[in-house]
C-alpha cells in the first residue's frame, strides 16, 4: 500500500506531524529513477517563541516559507555548504516546520539532501508527485515504544529552555 501524504497530514500540530513522520517515506524522482527512504529521525521547530527556529525573530525573505501553507518545503543553506530539508506544518501564518534528519539508508540532514539531490530549487514547492519530492505512507506501523524523544541537536544558541525542548524524534 502506497499513499501519498496530502496537505491535510501536515496541517496539524508540529509535534504530532514530526512524530507521525517516523516510518513514512520520503520519495524523490530524479529523471526516471525513484528513490524511497523510510524516515527514521526528525526535529520539530514550532512557532514564534521557539528560539531554535528561524522564525523566532519574525518573518524574513529566508524563512517566509515557514509562514505559508502546510506541506511545502522549507529548504535553506547552512554553513554555506549544506542544504537542509524541512516540511512546513500547521496553519498558514504560524511558522512551524519539521527537519528531516535521517532515514533508513542515510544518516544526517546534509547527507540526506546530497544523496537525494535536493537544493534551493525545491524551496517553497509542495510535497507532491509533480515536484519530484513527496512523502508516502507505505503501511509501516510505529509504536510509541519504538520512538526515542530527545532534545534537538546543535541548538545551544537557543538558550537553556529551548535547547532542552524534547523536539527530536527518532526510531530506536
Amino acid at each position: 500500500m502506497k499513499k501519498t501524504l496530502s496537505q491535510n497530514f501536515f496541517n496539524r500540530p508540529t509535534l504530532t506531524v514530526a512524530k507521525e513522520l517516523l516510518g513514512k517515506y520520503i520519495v524523490r524522482r530524479i529523471g526516471k529513477k525513484e528513490i524511497a527512504l523510510m524516515i527514521t529521525e526528525v526535529e520539530a521547530y514550532d512557532g514564534f517563541k521557539d528560539k531554535a527556529s528561524h522564525a523566532s525573530r519574525g518573518k524574513t525573505k529566508r524563512n517566509q516559507v515557514m509562514f505559508g501553507e502546510a506541506g511545502c518545503f522549507y529548504i535553506y543553506l547552512t554553513y554555506g555548504i549544506h542544504w537542509m530539508l524541512n516540511v512546513v506544518t500547521g496553519p498558514k501564518d504560524y511558522p512551524a516546520a519539521v527537519l528531516i534528519r535521517g532515514t533508513d539508508k542515510v544518516g544526517g540532514p546534509a547527507r540526506l539532501t546530497k544523496f537525494l539531490k535536493i537544493d534551493k530549487i525545491l524551496n517553497s514547492k509542495k510535497a507532491e508527485l509533480k515536484t519530484g519530492l513527496w512523502f508516502e505512507d507505505r503501511g509501516v506501523k510505529i509504536s510509541d515504544k519504538q520512538i526515542s524523544i530527545t532534545p534537538r541537536i546543535g541548538v545551544a544558541y537557543a538558550g537553556s529552555v529551548w535547547s532542552k525542548k524534547k523536539y527530536r524524534f527518532l526510531l530506536k
